[in-house]
């Protein structure tokens, strides 16, 4: 049997908190493809790593 990849996955609460945006902001960053998610049932869950790159990422400053 082929060994899963250690990863960690968040709920989208989780994630809204550790971005400190609302949980409807990580549905549109989900729902537009700048989120990875993977559905379970009718939940979301995000990978951890893919969290971690998108606090990386440089904001632009528009103004």
């Amino acid at each position: 049997m082929a060994e899963l990849p250690d990863m960690r996955f968040l709920t989208v609460a989780e994630v809204a908190e550790l971005m400190r945006v609302s949980k409807m902001t990580v549905y549109r960053l989900v729902h537009a493809g700048e989120l990875p998610a993977v559905r379970f049932g009718r939940s979301y869950r995000v990978p951890e790593s893919a969290v971690t790159a998108a606090l990386q990422r440089p904001v632009a400053d528009v103004g």
